[in-house]
């Protein structure tokens, strides 16, 4: 089983940063990928980044440019850096690790951090 647990969110101004970061536990593989996504209002879960253990990232067109993702592998955290922040990018922010083990996808999600962008 894998824990993820989130942390960083929280309200800020129209063009403010924010830091999220989540910490996972349990059993985990060295060849993963760790990523956000998020949830506005009335929307469908959408990617926000996600970079692989490897190195390898993607993100979302609405964010690139103003967000950023890294992580540490040793201590199986990631982080996404959001600069620039708008209105649009008010959300409920999820951290997800897919890992693959015998063919199979075990795919976990964190409880969730509220970032809201207001004035």
């Amino acid at each position: 089983q894998v824990q993820l647990v989130e942390s960083g969110g929280g309200l800020v101004q129209p063009g403010g940063s924010l830091r999220l970061s989540c910490a996972a536990s349990g059993t985990i593989f060295s060849i993963n990928v760790m990523g956000w996504y998020r949830q506005a209002p009335g929307k469908q879960r959408e990617l926000v980044a996600r970079m692989s253990s490897g190195g390898d990232t993607n993100y979302a067109d609405s964010v690139k440019g103003r967000f950023t993702i890294s992580r540490d592998n040793a201590a199986n955290t990631v982080y996404v850096e959001m600069n620039n922040l708008k209105p649009d990018d008010t959300a409920v922010y999820y951290c997800n690790l897919d890992q693959w083990i015998a063919g199979r996808t075990y795919d976990y999600w964190g409880q969730g951090t509220q970032v809201t962008v207001s004035s």
